[in-house]
């Protein structure tokens, strides 16, 4: 890097240069108490790490304009309970989250539909009740967890072709469990 025309340099000296030090430490290793061997760990509440997460809720919060949720049901609720599905979703390709892992979780409870079957609206109801909420972090792991990863690894055209025929098996219906 060149030095600032204001800095005296005298013309008659040699350049710098970079050059290495006397010592060179040892490298780092993971020795302490409480470090991580391998991947993160993975299980039930134990949530999906991946990058720019917090970006997540922007993209989820685009929804809100197209989402139609019933009586007793709350818009927040419904993108709380989504944001945690659509990131799932990202975590399981190592990315960031996109549009794509949201409109899968949207169009897989129906909230994309103005009429969705009646069945999937009064499980929703439940599951989704409070995820919006100071305490919702419980509800927005349970959808993330009762959903398949199969459904995660469609593509949206995929889910929407299997939505509304195949609603239980997209948001494994039969692993659900009402609070």
């Amino acid at each position: 890097m060149a030095a600032p025309k204001f800095a005296p340099v005298s013309p008659i000296d040699d350049a710098r240069s970079y050059s290495s030090p006397d010592h060179v430490p040892k490298s780092w290793t993971p020795d302490r108490p409480g470090e991580i061997e391998g991947f993160q760990p993975s299980g039930t509440r134990l949530g999906n790490q991946g990058p720019d997460q917090g970006f997540g809720i922007k993209i989820a919060n685009t929804f809100l304009s197209r989402i139609h949720v019933s009586a007793g049901e709350s818009a927040k609720d419904a993108v709380a309970g989504c944001l945690g599905i659509g990131l799932k979703r990202a975590s399981l390709f190592s990315r960031a989250p996109v549009i794509h892992d949201f409109t899968i979780a949207f169009t897989a409870w129906g909230l994309l539909d103005p009429n969705p079957p009646a069945d999937l609206v009064a499980l929703r109801s439940q599951l989704f009740k409070g995820a919006g909420g100071h305490h919702g972090y419980e509800h927005q792991r349970d959808l993330a967890d009762i959903v398949p990863d199969s459904t995660l690894k469609m593509t949206p055209q995929q889910v929407a072709a299997a939505y509304p025929g195949r609603w239980r098996d997209l948001v494994g219906a039969d692993h659900a469990v009402a609070h």
